[in-house]
This record gives C-alpha cells, sequence and structure tokens, in this order.
C-alpha cells in the first residue's frame, strides 16, 4: 500500500512539472524609451540668507560648541581624583 501511495504521489508530482514545461517560453517585448510628458523647466536660484539668520545660525553653533566642551570639561575633571 505504500508503494502505491508513493507511486501516486510521484506520478502527481511528474506531471505537474511536465505541465508546466509544455508551453514554449515566448520572449520579452523590449521596453519603449521613457519620454518625458513635458519638458523640464529651470530652476530658480535659490535666495541667499539674510545676515540676521546667519547670525543666528552662527550663535547657535557657537554656543552648541561651548556646551559640549564644558561638558567634556566636567567629565574630564570628574574622573581626575586628588592625590
Amino acid at each position: 500500500m505504500n508503494k502505491l501511495l508513493a507511486a501516486i504521489v510521484a506520478a502527481a508530482f511528474s506531471t505537474g512539472a511536465f505541465a508546466q514545461a509544455a508551453a514554449p517560453a515566448t520572449p520579452a517585448a523590449p521596453a519603449a524609451p521613457a519620454a518625458p510628458a513635458a519638458p523640464a523647466s529651470a530652476a530658480t536660484p535659490a535666495t541667499p540668507a539674510t545676515p540676521a539668520a546667519k547670525q543666528t545660525q552662527e550663535r547657535k553653533r557657537v554656543q552648541a560648541h561651548k556646551a559640549t566642551k564644558a561638558s567634556k570639561a566636567k567629565r574630564a575633571h570628574a574622573g581626575k581624583k586628588p592625590g
């Protein structure tokens, strides 16, 4: 009985394999080159930053640097033991 079941299962697998390979493969059609729908317009130049904005950015950068420096100094000082 086991051999009969094994033969039926093997026949089902082989039938499925042959059924898939029976149709010849069709070659893929070449893709058409993409054409833009509308021509791209020229980019507008960016507006320069105002001096006040530049000063604010510089101030923020300096403050962040000072804060980092201070915290590094505190950590270094805390790590040293009096001796």
